[in-house]
């Protein structure tokens, strides 16, 4: 069980708070299959994803985008239990999906990254650190299956 401190709940919970899933969401994924080409072979139904350009505007990578920031509220709502709350989707995405488990991390900084350009300076340290912290037990919990 992840022990989390007061400051902690408080910056994740505001981050949440104001987190413009419609944004991010679409930014951050398109991020990750552009910079990580690699991880485009899970999205083959999706259409074009050719280039950056067709990425970006593709609706299905901004709908899965805005699909995965809010499978993030699983995790916010279940602080005290985050690896039982994805126990279904770590099976899904091992058994069914059978993505690369690294993929977790390699979007959660891609989050990490647009978050950060979206708070600017209201992204501290502290800030960075509470969100990567969470962040990092969400990417374990769905890599549990694979474990």
């Amino acid at each position: 069980m992840v022990k989390w401190s007061k400051t902690e709940l408080t910056i994740i919970n505001d981050i949440f708070s104001h987190l413009d899933y419609d944004d991010i969401g679409p930014k951050a994924l398109s991020r990750c299959l552009i910079v990580y080409p690699w991880t485009q072979r899970h999205f083959s139904g999706f259409g074009n994803l050719y280039n950056a350009e067709a990425i970006i505007g593709n609706a299905n990578v901004a709908a899965h985008g805005i699909k995965v920031l809010h499978g993030l509220d699983r995790g916010l709502k279940n602080m005290d239990n985050i690896v039982d709350a994805y126990a279904e989707l770590s099976t899904l995405h091992s058994e069914k999906l059978h993505v690369d488990p690294d993929n977790f991390k390699l979007l959660s900084d891609c989050i990490t990254i647009v978050l950060a350009a979206k708070l600017g300076k209201a992204f501290t340290a502290e800030t960075q650190a509470a969100f990567q912290k969470f962040m990092a037990v969400v990417v374990s919990a769905l890599g549990k299956q694979y474990h």
